[in-house]
């Protein structure tokens, strides 16, 4: 029997959504069968928000309710048609990160549903890392955020948010794109290098006059008509030729000029 019980509190843990159908009506509540072994019990200040005076004004056997899991004993399963709470008192912890929908505006902050018996309020100095004169300037009923649990008090049932805790500031964000780009500049470094290479070669290489170019030609034709010799030519041959070039094209060009 532990072990069926075990078994079945795994199955439906609190909060589990169910579909059942009434099999029986009491003056306490109705009977539901939810598809296990033991039966679901729905009491009566369990079938609606509201006080109930008599069952079948809100449910009948054969009937098909939406149910959802209160408690699992070995007998039976409790249950209720009353929408659970997201997040009861004992879970609301601080530092915690919340959903939340605007519910209401005022000039001192806002009012977030986020599930729980009561709505979080963020003052208007926690809704933006920016000075922030009226709620409305930067929110709307409606508006789903993320906010950051402050303070939690049960006795007074109070809720403080914050949703400027549970965004970045700006300077984080400014921070994140810096090593963005120095990221993308490192994986891009190579291929500037090689621009500049690129561009550092076509400055250094000036262009050719014409002088240099018909001294360059007259050049190739003499190497042209020389008839090759054995062994490597030295260094003054070398320098007496291209002086007799350079003579010859000089002629050439006081002659022609």
């Amino acid at each position: 029997m532990e072990t069926t019980n075990a078994a079945l509190e795994n199955a439906l843990q609190p909060k589990t959504h169910l579909t059942g159908k009434v099999i029986k009506t009491t003056i306490a509540g109705a009977i539901v069968d939810i598809g296990q072994k033991v039966p679901g019990v729905i009491h009566i200040s369990q079938l609606q928000k509201n006080t109930v005076n008599r069952v079948e004004e809100i449910v009948k056997v054969g009937q098909e309710v939406s149910v959802w899991v209160r408690r699992v004993h070995d007998d039976r399963v409790e249950l209720t048609m009353v929408e659970p709470l997201s997040l009861e008192w004992r879970e609301l912890k601080p530092d915690m990160i919340v959903k939340g929908k605007v519910s209401r505006l005022e000039p001192y902050g806002v009012f977030l549903e986020i599930g729980s018996e009561r709505p979080g309020l963020v003052h208007v100095s926690e809704i933006s890392h920016e000075y922030v004169k009226n709620p409305s300037d930067i929110l709307k009923e409606g508006d789903e955020v993320e906010a950051k649990i402050l303070e939690v008090d049960r006795r007074k049932k109070q809720i403080r948010l914050s949703i400027k805790a549970a965004t970045p500031k700006p300077e984080e964000v400014v921070e994140e794109e810096k090593k963005t780009e120095t990221h993308k500049s490192r994986s891009g470094k190579k291929s500037k290098k090689q621009e500049d290479s690129v561009i550092e070669q076509e400055i250094s290489t000036p262009e050719l006059t014409a002088f240099q170019i018909a001294f360059q030609k007259a050049q190739d034709r003499a190497v042209g008509k020389k008839s090759p010799t054995k062994g490597k030519k030295t260094k003054s041959n070398i320098k007496e030729e291209q002086e007799e070039i350079f003579n010859r094209t000089l002629e050439n060009r006081i002659t022609t000029g």
